[in-house]
């Protein structure tokens, strides 16, 4: 493989010597290799990964249903008899993965849509299943179909997560990644590039750029990237065995020009990407319908209401109440440790804003000190917090054992108790102070269409290392993105980030 390109400048000058220099430099952008070898081998692993997981489900689920229920429950007969069956249950699991593609590659390592794939196979494998045995008027044991299906789900989704785990690993080290040429105006190249950049999980690197538009040959620009003149962009992308194309702006052409690159890149490897100009709006709302070649993206609003939102508030009571259940011993060994290490109450309460600018009192572990907060104007200069929040990393209000329950979010193990009378939620927007509700500027309100979480987006992507402004994006577009698969994988996530310790003080 070639080596990496010096930066390149583009300054103010002749367009004619410009385009030249540019179609020149476009033999620059580095070669990739023949054959990604690591996209087989993913697949190749999950594959096996896959069938282990349903293998082991499968024999569980015989010996639970069968071993389990005395001597003589079960029978050679009825032994070969459920291990034809689960053969079979196993052959048609592995298809539906790969029939509602799971294993492809550009669903792989991000987002939840993998997911939702995995679970879509496995119910559509029992229920194939169940049509079946109805038809044929198969018996099976439900004891059985109880073990095998939630296990086997189970395990699936370990499966996949590990391997997204070890994925998202490598490709921070910049492997396993798809070299991609970006087209477009020069903001918009820089936006893409830049987005790929923090965004390397979703595994685009850019090796090239390709700029469009009138202005972009008389204004300076400074793109680290060899640049490649979009009327060579085809040839290019193919010579160097470029795996994406990604368009991000406008092109010379417009729609035309879009299907002509489309038509010149056919039997390549390279495949075309088009960069929606819907900011902040997730995948699953975005649904595109052609008609008669016009093709239409229909957008989902957001909903406040209606049966999500009831299987939320229903999954919120049932996972808070077993938490609080299982948890107890632990929650009163903390209440113990706050009451004897230091001079105060056990709960610290604050008025919180929740939904629709609701108040309420929130319940945390004390911390601090109690009198933190006649403290907190001599702290003011230290504010290490994002300017709206005070943050500070050796806060001296907070005591020994807050420190501890700080750092692991022990603190907040109260909060359980703000779920189950329906203040808050297990996953939403963070709950913000009055004073934070009065400077907010109209679309920031947003933040209180839904409730407030004990974790959320802003929790797994940096807790209080997060500007304010990052904060305020990343809250908004949860409450308009949110979905039950989303706040699964966040309360995985939250748990990662709890053990790091990730911008916790």
């Amino acid at each position: 493989m070639t080596s990496e390109a010096e930066p390149i400048t583009l300054i103010g000058g002749s367009a004619d010597r410009l385009r030249e220099r540019a179609s020149a430099v476009g033999h620059r952008v580095a070669a990739q290799p023949r054959k990604l070898g690591w996209r087989n081998r993913l697949v190749a692993v999950l594959t096996i990964t896959d069938s282990v997981a349903i293998v082991i489900a499968l024999v569980v689920a015989q010996l639970v249903r069968f071993q389990t229920s005395g001597l003589g429950a079960s029978t050679p007969q009825s032994d070969v008899a459920y291990l034809s069956l689960s053969a079979a249950i196993a052959a048609v699991w592995l298809v539906a993965l790969s029939a509602t593609r799971s294993r492809l590659i550009r669903n792989i390592g991000t987002g939840t849509i993998e997911y939702q794939y995995v679970v879509n196979a496995t119910l559509i494998t029992f229920g194939t299943l169940a049509v079946v045995a109805f038809l044929v008027q198969l018996e099976i044991a439900r004891g059985f179909l109880a073990v095998a299906l939630p296990l086997g789900l189970a395990l699936l989704l370990a499966g996949r997560i590990t391997w997204r785990y070890i994925l998202h690993a490598m490709r921070r080290n910049g492997r396993c990644t798809t070299g991609s040429i970006i087209v477009g105006r020069p903001d918009d190249v820089a936006r893409v590039v830049g987005e790929m950049r923090r965004q390397y999980r979703v595994g685009y690197r850019a090796i090239g750029a390709s700029f469009t538009g009138a202005d972009h040959m008389s204004k300076p620009h400074r793109i680290d990237l060899p640049t490649v003149d979009f009327d060579e962009l085809a040839a290019t992308s193919k010579r160097t065995r470029t795996r994406a194309v990604i368009v991000a702006g406008e092109v010379p052409g417009g729609s035309a020009a879009i299907r002509r690159l489309g038509w010149d890149l056919e039997n390549s490897d390279t495949e075309l990407i088009l960069v929606s100009r819907l900011t902040d709006v997730a995948g699953p709302r975005i649904h595109l319908r052609p008609i008669n070649g016009l093709p239409m993206v229909h957008v989902d609003l957001p909903q406040y209401t209606g049966f999500n939102h009831v299987v939320k508030r229903v999954f919120d009571v049932v996972v808070a109440g077993i938490a609080v259940v299982v948890l107890s011993p632990a929650i009163a060994a903390i209440a113990v440790g706050v009451r004897l290490s230091s001079d105060g109450p056990v709960f610290f309460r604050q008025e919180r804003v929740g939904v629709h600018g609701a108040r309420f009192t929130m319940l945390k572990f004390r911390s601090m000190v109690t009198d933190a907060e006649a403290r907190l104007l001599e702290l003011r200069a230290h504010n290490e917090g994002n300017g709206v929040l005070f943050k500070m990393k050796d806060d001296p209000r907070v005591t020994p054992l807050g420190r501890t329950l700080r750092r692991y979010s022990l603190d907040e193990l109260p909060q359980l108790w703000n779920v189950l009378v329906g203040d808050m939620s297990l996953v939403g927007p963070r709950p913000p102070l009055p004073s934070e509700v009065d400077r907010y500027e109209q679309d920031v309100t947003r933040r209180l269409l839904t409730k407030p979480g004990i974790t959320g987006l802003w929790q797994v992507s940096g807790r209080s290392n997060l500007s304010w402004e990052e904060s305020v994006k990343i809250d908004l577009y949860y409450v308009e993105n949110w979905s039950i698969t989303g706040d699964l994988v966040i309360l995985l996530k939250t748990v990662r980030a709890v053990v790091g310790k990730h911008g916790a003080y």
